[in-house]
């Protein structure tokens, strides 16, 4: 398909519908714009003056009140000329349409059309999905788009068989009005019969009641298909003339007034000659009998065929419309049924005559049905709905009831194919909706178990009753059940969940080998059952507790899926339905599978998430060794991993001590984050360690020689580090004081927290550079006098730093929580610290590195830990 298409077929005269929107293909506009994801979506149809929508979604204004355009600017005619599908990615250069208007004023940059077809095949408009800006249009949108207008296309030829029908109906009804007006005017006639016997229209007829002698006149015996010579004066010769289905009435009748000496009275069919018939009315009472007359049956006979034609022509009419017509009393008695209303109800209308419609469809009673019947004859106005009628009949109907002088009329199509063509395409973008919201919601996490969780709450109740998610551990490879654990369970109904809960963690220690789980993992394919579910479910367990639990959950039918990943099934779904849903439908299989394919990939980027990030922590961890103790000053440190693997290997901490005594303290963040960041750490770990091991001039002296390794190894790292370092002289020590100088590259500050919850940030008015910036960047350093149990508290940015927050203020944030965490012991103080400021997935990796000055006028400390030192350096 393409945008160049030739232009041969003319365009309809007029459009089927008008320009007004309608139900039905308002609901197939808007199934479009939800199926390909299109801001407009338009039912067209198409004539040589104009184009119509009686289906549009997103178009602008006046267009979507309208519902109209002129044909400067349509798409559509290109498809009705053409008789194909148009699929155009960007207008603007596409020849066939550049110039077209649609493009200014209605936004019409990609567009997709299909034909739609009358009843005899001739394409009539397109049902269209049109976008703002360029797109490429998949096949998968082309394929909904052509199923979408066949049933659009099935909806407009529906529309076409009702005005036939609506027609039918109308001229039927006009023939009962004519066959009214014929009645009343042989009533007329009735009063004439005395004036016509002279003229000869009417047969007359005198049978002697002793005797049974029939005499009848010439015109008698013309109406009724006789001459004299044939006539051998008996009641039997006329009644041979007289159709087979009249004949036992008409006798019944003549009995029945000669046994009451009553009067007679009967209309038949008398059957000529050429296999016609002729309608006759006859009227006669009995006479005599007193006095000595005999008794007689006189009466007349005339011609009512003109009166009766036109009600068989119209009862004919109503019998072979293919709408379904059921006429009723005031007493909602059946009084009429068609033959399209035998065959929707399923019964012949000898059993339905007669009836009450309640009686007749029971399942109608307290239901739309009855509510709108009633509507229509309390209202007198016509009432039209879809209702589906349930078992025995299976039908949905379209309805439309007439309000009668005598009681209602319904009028009824079988719409069952339209309606589940409708239900069918629903429930397709209900599985495609699920099936988006599971590769959302699987995707927004990285932990197995938690994308589990997800997945059983989502299938439940979307395909399945209840289901179980089971993951193979990442260490054990193949399909051992010891290297499989049930993570998580679901049930549609909380009073089963922990039944399902129980069956689930019992039942991997209880199945056979011929289990449908067994043979799942053993194949890698889906394995079903849809027979006996629960006896069969039975039977794969061992013998045990186990067994009465499936009986409790009485299964219908069970699915069980590999979960797909790259080395090998990462887990089972198992899909279970029960007597609320029956057994699985081929459209919820095919669903089930695309479901464990998307969870699959899920679960293994999990497996290997939890792989890269073991990988990347362990290296971190190995580079970060235990600080040094020097006597009186107890080092604690901390490091804590990013919730993503993307984001750990760049944090470091380090303490020790130099030759003359004085401890160092350091933090880093190389930049970066993976395993490559933690290799380049651990070189610059190293370099800085290797520095500052030796006596210097202090933390400024050992940034500078850092930076100078750095460009003699050209090292190509980034970083931002804090080296502190902790002195003191003999006058400061007897007065219970040390001295900390520190040097910061670029790095948050550190902090200060005093016993009685002072805080102070250690911040030079302007931070150096960070490292591996500029080799002769100048270092600064600054220094703080620090009482007796001072604790300082060195950390990275991911302690601080959050998206939806400045550094200012996460500094501000720490800094309260140092204050109100002031004295407490320093490990605990350390950790309660993170538990405060962290979330739990932290988006960055942490270190820290915090240090108490305990009192020199005493022992250290128990809590501090032994006192740990290189050898053969000074102590207190």
């Amino acid at each position: 398909m393409s945008g160049s298409l030739p232009s041969s077929t003319a365009l309809p005269s007029s459009t089927a519908l008008p320009p007004r929107p309608d139900p039905a293909f308002e609901r197939f506009a808007r199934l479009v714009r939800r199926q390909l994801d299109v801001p407009v979506a338009l039912v067209t149809l198409v004539s040589a003056d104009e184009q119509v929508f009686p289906g549009a979604v997103g178009l602008p204004e006046p267009w979507q009140t309208t519902r109209c355009t002129p044909l400067s600017h349509s798409f559509c005619q290109h498809v009705v000329r053409s008789a194909a599908p148009l699929v155009i990615t960007d207008a603007r250069t596409e020849p066939l349409v550049a110039d077209n208007l649609a493009i200014p004023d209605l936004h019409v940059i990609a567009y997709a059309g299909v034909p739609i077809t009358d009843v005899d095949g001739t394409v009539v408009g397109s049902l269209c999905a049109i976008d703002s800006r360029p797109r490429t249009w998949a096949a998968d949108d082309l394929a909904a788009l052509s199923d979408l207008a066949e049933a659009c296309s099935s909806e407009l030829h529906l529309r076409h068989a009702q005005r036939q029908a609506g027609e039918a109906v109308a001229q039927a009804e006009e023939a009962v009005a004519q066959a009214r007006t014929l009645l009343a005017e042989q009533e007329v006639d009735r009063s004439r019969r005395a004036l016509t016997l002279s003229a000869g229209q009417v047969g007359t007829f005198d049978m002697d009641l002793a005797t049974g002698a029939l005499t009848v006149d010439d015109r008698l015996l013309e109406l009724s298909g006789m001459d004299r010579a044939a006539f051998a004066g008996r009641p039997e010769d006329v009644y041979a003339h007289v159709h087979p289905n009249d004949v036992t009435d008409v006798v019944a009748r003549v009995e029945h007034a000669i046994s009451t000496g009553g009067t007679y009275a009967a209309e038949y069919r008398i059957v000529l000659g050429d296999g016609a018939h002729r309608w006759i009315a006859a009227r006669g009472e009995v006479v005599g009998g007193t006095g000595g007359a005999a008794r007689r049956l006189v009466g007349v006979v005339h011609d009512v065929t003109a009166q009766r034609e036109p009600q068989e022509r119209a009862a004919q009419i109503v019998d072979e419309m293919a709408v379904g017509f059921i006429a009723m009393d005031a007493d909602w008695v059946m009084t009429h049924v068609n033959r399209e209303a035998e065959r929707i109800a399923r019964s012949p209308r000898a059993e339905l005559l007669g009836r009450s419609l309640w009686e007749a469809f029971p399942a109608t009673v307290g239901t739309v049905f009855e509510e709108r019947y009633r509507r229509a004859a309390d209202t007198g106005q016509p009432v039209s709905f879809d209702a589906y009628y349930p078992e025995p009949l299976d039908v949905w109907v379209e309805v439309r009831a007439v309000p009668l002088t005598t009681g209602v009329a319904l009028h009824f199509v079988d719409i069952t194919a339209r309606a589940l063509a409708a239900q069918q395409a629903e429930r397709a973008v209900e599985r495609e909706r699920l099936l988006s919201r599971i590769t959302e919601e699987l995707s927004a996490t990285l932990d197995a178990d938690e994308a589990a969780r997800r997945l059983s709450r989502l299938v439940v109740p979307g395909i399945a009753d209840w289901c179980i998610v089971t993951l193979i551990d990442d260490e054990v490879a193949g399909g051992d059940r010891r290297a499989l654990r049930n993570v998580t369970s679901w049930h549609h109904d909380p009073q089963l969940r922990p039944v399902v809960d129980a069956y689930a963690q019992r039942r991997l220690g209880a199945l056979r080998d011929d289990a449908l789980f067994v043979r799942a993992m053993r194949t890698g394919q889906p394995q079903l059952l849809t027979q006996d579910a629960t006896a069969q479910g039975e039977a794969m367990m061992q013998p045990g507790p186990l067994r009465d639990l499936v009986r409790q959950l009485a299964p219908e039918s069970i699915a069980v899926l590999p979960l797909p990943g790259r080395d090998g099934p990462v887990g089972l779904l198992s899909l279970v339905t029960d007597g609320n849903r029956g057994v699985f439908s081929a459209e919820d299989l095919v669903a089930a599978r695309h479901i464990a394919a998307r969870a699959g990939v899920v679960l293994d980027n999990a497996r290997l998430f939890r792989q890269q990030r073991g990988l990347a922590e362990g290296f971190q961890r190995s580079l970060l060794t235990p600080p040094a103790e020097p006597d009186h000053l107890q080092i604690a440190v901390r490091y804590v991993p990013a919730g993503q693997a993307a984001q750990v290997g760049g944090d470091w901490y380090d303490a020790f001590m130099q030759p003359g005594g004085a401890a160092l303290l350091v933090i880093g963040d190389v930049a970066g984050h993976d395993v490559e960041a933690a290799a380049a750490m651990g070189q610059l770990r190293s370099i800085v360690r290797t520095v500052g091991a030796l006596d210097h001039d202090g933390p400024a002296s050992v940034l500078r020689q850092v930076e100078q390794v750095m460009q003699t190894l050209q090292s190509p790292i980034l970083a931002t580090t804090v080296v502190a370092r902790l002195e003191q002289t003999e006058e400061e020590k007897a007065a219970g004081l040390t001295r900390m100088r520190w040097s910061n590259a670029g790095h948050p500050p550190p902090m200060a927290v005093t016993p009685d919850g002072t805080v102070t940030v250690l911040a030079a008015e302007r931070a150096d550079l960070l490292l591996g910036v500029e080799p002769t960047a100048r270092r600064r350093e600054a220094q703080v006098t620090l009482g007796w149990d001072t604790v300082v508290v060195l950390y990275t940015d991911g302690l601080i730093e959050r998206r939806t927050s400045d550094l200012d203020a996460g500094v501000a944030r720490l800094q309260a929580v140092l204050a109100d965490l002031a004295g407490r012991e320093l490990d605990e103080l350390c950790d309660e610290l993170l538990a405060r400021m962290l979330p739990d997935a932290p988006d960055d990796d942490v270190a820290l590195v915090a240090v108490r000055l305990h009192p020199q006028d005493r022992p250290r400390p128990a809590e501090a830990g032994p006192n740990r030192v290189p050898p053969g350096f000074p102590i207190d």
